[in-house]
């Protein structure tokens, strides 16, 4: 068995990685700011759980800090891979403050492609964004299209550190899989996220925001898929660039039909302007992740979304308090 840093591990898809990782024997030190970038509540839900698992050691600190590479040192040594899942994610934050973006999520990037260096770690897993494909590019997107227009800092700062990521490869021989993440949804995902909102607003009878007409469109694949495929992405492969996710494409008005279906009530629904940090629309060729990884979805949208509802009863008491803005 081996041993791993994941990073960002009371996240939402890190935490998936980690409890996979322990279900198949490996040892995890996860890695967390515990920052209160969206409602602290649905990290310590995620630790708590994580805290249990045979094999999880738990550090409190930002990878954003010089001083993480030291912090870590010893606890490095010996490790099979470092996971960088933890960011600052979200494209319209990104707006009010590009700052905490940048340091999160390119000089984070940077101190664990420098641990890696520093302790010999050979493999290096990479969480970057749909959100780089922009909006002049084909559909689906395929990972050779442009990303050299990105809409706002949020895709900016993962651009930034895939090109990092390969001078690390370049220079020092940095086995690199990033994954270019589509939307991701699950139970306890972000709350600044659709599907934790439409769940949280039509279960108790909130109104329902819509950006727009309610036609743009999404590529959404559930947690546990994007889990197993990062998993499998740790595997050799020198430097690769991979799309993750997006499989099933649907319209935001669609997906609150589905949502109304499954909590059994009707949304009451509210129009408003569409930001302009969002993209139309996204799907993703993932083509390559199947060829390369052997990766298939397993899960599919609508059974994802009773999944989502589900947990959200089980977990109404605390849930229902969740700010999702």
């Amino acid at each position: 068995m081996a041993r791993y840093i994941v990073t960002g591990a009371a996240g939402f898809i890190a935490a998936r990685v980690v409890e996979m990782l322990a279900a198949d024997g490996h040892e995890v030190l996860g890695v967390d700011s515990l920052n209160d970038a969206y409602d602290i509540r649905l990290k310590h839900w995620r630790l708590d759980r994580l805290k249990q698992l045979p094999g999880f050691t738990f550090l409190q600190a930002d990878i954003s800090e010089r001083g993480i590479i030291q912090m870590l040192g010893e606890k490095a040594k010996g490790c099979a891979a470092v996971i960088n899942l933890a960011a600052r994610a979200g494209v319209r934050s990104s707006v009010a403050d590009p700052w905490v973006y940048f340091s999160t999520n390119v000089d984070g990037a940077l101190n664990m492609m420098e641990l890696c260096r520093q302790h010999d770690i050979p493999k290096f897993v990479q969480a970057s964004s749909s959100s780089v494909y922009g909006d002049n590019n084909p559909m689906p997107y395929r990972e050779d299209a442009n990303t050299d227009l990105p809409l706002q800092p949020y895709a900016a700062s993962k651009k930034a550190s895939e090109v990092l990521a390969y001078s690390y490869h370049y220079l020092h021989g940095l086995d690199v899989t990033i994954f270019r993440y589509f939307t991701v949804f699950g139970p306890a995902a972000r709350p600044d996220m659709a599907m934790f909102r439409f769940t949280q607003w039509i279960s108790e009878g909130k109104t329902v925001r819509v950006n727009g007409d309610g036609r743009q469109t999404r590529g959404f694949t559930y947690v546990d898929d994007i889990a197993r495929g990062t998993i499998q992405g740790l595997k050799p492969l020198g430097y690769e660039i991979i799309n993750l996710g997006g499989h099933e494409q649907i319209s935001m008005l669609d997906l609150i039909h589905l949502f109304e279906s499954k909590a059994g009530r009707p949304a009451v629904l509210e129009y408003g302007p569409i930001h302009k940090a969002d993209a139309l629309a996204n799907l993703s060729d993932s083509s390559k992740a199947i060829r390369l990884l052997g990766w298939e979805p397993q899960v599919s949208l609508e059974e994802g979304v009773t999944r989502l509802v589900e947990w959200y009863r089980a977990e109404r008491a605390w849930a229902s308090q969740v700010k999702t803005e």
